[in-house]
């Protein structure tokens, strides 16, 4: 972040789980879900909550060289997002990894219902 002021995120599935939830928690809060180390590993490089979000969208999209068509709900771009059942820049930290994803769109197509 300091160097080049944004930063690409995402899993590193399969070696950690594919929950893009756990990555973000991770990101923000430095710890497992267990909630170790206590005090987060490494907490000065933690990023802010939208920072997290923006390394998994925006700046994960112009690191793949698709800005153009990805990272933001944009006219002319694909249409990717979810709706979640709680807001993960508003929400306590330790429930971060655990909002569930109640709805998924790819290209504004809905392909994932929460209870279907």
């Amino acid at each position: 972040m300091n160097q080049n002021g944004m930063i690409a995120a995402g899993s590193d599935f399969p070696v950690e789980s594919i929950n893009p939830l756990f990555g973000f928690y991770a990101a923000v809060s430095r710890k497992d879900q267990k909630g170790y180390p206590e005090n987060g590993y490494m907490k000065e490089n933690a990023l802010t909550r939208e920072e997290a979000l923006k390394a998994m969208t925006i700046w994960a999209a112009y690191a793949s060289f698709m800005e153009h068509e990805t990272g933001s709900i944009e006219t002319g771009k694909f249409a990717d997002f979810v709706i979640m059942d709680d807001d993960l820049l508003k929400v306590s930290e330790e429930k971060l990894w655990q909002l569930k994803v109640l709805s998924t769109y790819i290209g504004g197509r809905k392909v994932y219902q929460r209870g279907e």
